[in-house]
């Protein structure tokens, strides 16, 4: 199966990123490589791209995707929250923009083998590196009641968390461990009530998000990794960050809020006397969202949005 991605927001992405022919810019989120092809081609020969994903196939498929490329290209398989090692390694000292798409790609969730979609029937799995050992079957049949709830109603911000918890145990209890997607499935189908089942997304969404999650340490990658990125951000260099759920949108929201304003003091404090100024500007106000002619032509683009920041000049 091909590694295809339909990159959201693809042109406010490429123009938010204001891109320097001979600059250095960092697709943290490589996937399918539609934004890294974007910002690619938009490169000179001195022109540096870097590329990371977590997943071996994507950095296989990439490699392919940006042949074509005349930048220098450097692909890694790593987490994006280690920007830092990663550009170390590379004996690179700082970068003029960066993009992060975060969540699932196109490809995994297409792909029936991977377990992330709730529409296929497939071994719980949802790992988005093969490599590590923890996957969703771990979570699923390892939890307890309480911690299964909490991810739940936590990661998926599922009404009917501690039903399907409920009924998770249950089944493990009396039926065994639950091996297959299609399983899970129609435990939470059996968990929430008919008359919430006919409303809204697929009844399973949300504890499919959820386990998603909370796999592949996603919130924390994303809580670790905006500091560090913009750390790295020369003077005028970009972060964009593209997010897809509330809780996403919200840890960017606030990590930028908390750069642009680090002051420490007490509210009372009539001035700032603990000295820290911010290195930041913001590029965005409210987040930019796709238009009409995108989301007719990619449904998945509904819930994304854009925040973008810049390291002060």
């Amino acid at each position: 199966m091909d590694f295809k991605h339909v990159p959201v927001l693809y042109e406010e992405c490429l123009e938010g990123l204001a891109i320097k022919t001979d600059g250095i810019y960092v697709d943290g989120t490589l996937g399918g490589a539609g934004h890294a092809f974007g910002i690619g081609s938009r490169l000179s020969e001195k022109g540096i791209l870097i590329g990371i994903d977590r997943d071996k196939e994507a950095i296989k498929a990439a490699e392919k995707r940006l042949e074509s490329l005349s930048c220098m290209k450097f692909l890694v398989q790593s987490t994006y929250d280690q920007i830092e090692d990663v550009l170390t390694q590379l004996q690179i000292d700082g970068i003029d923009g960066a993009l992060l798409d975060i969540g699932v790609s196109s490809y995994q969730l297409d792909n029936s083998e991977r377990g992330f979609s709730y529409m296929h029937d497939a071994p719980l799995d949802m790992r988005m590196n093969q490599d590590d050992s923890f996957s969703a079957y771990d979570v699923v049949n390892g939890y307890d009641k309480k911690k299964l709830t909490e991810i739940i109603r936590k990661y998926g911000e599922e009404r009917w968390a501690s039903r399907i918890s409920d009924f998770i145990v249950k089944h493990r209890r009396e039926e065994g461990d639950i091996k297959t997607t299609g399983e899970l499935v129609d435990i939470i189908k059996a968990a929430i009530p008919a008359s919430a089942r006919r409303e809204g997304p697929h009844p399973a969404k949300r504890t499919f998000q959820a386990i998603r999650i909370e796999v592949n340490s996603e919130l924390e990658q994303l809580e670790n990794a905006i500091d560090r990125f913009c750390d790295v951000l020369r003077p005028g260099g970009r972060l964009c960050i593209i997010t897809f759920h509330s809780l996403e949108d919200r840890i960017v929201k606030e990590a930028f809020q908390r750069r642009l304003n680090p002051c420490t003091c007490p509210k009372e404090f009539p001035v700032c006397v603990c000295g820290k100024v911010t290195d930041v500007v913001k590029v965005t106000g409210k987040p930019i969202i796709s238009g009409e002619e995108e989301l007719t032509e990619n449904p998945r683009a509904r819930s994304a949005k854009l925040r973008i920041i810049e390291k002060k000049r």
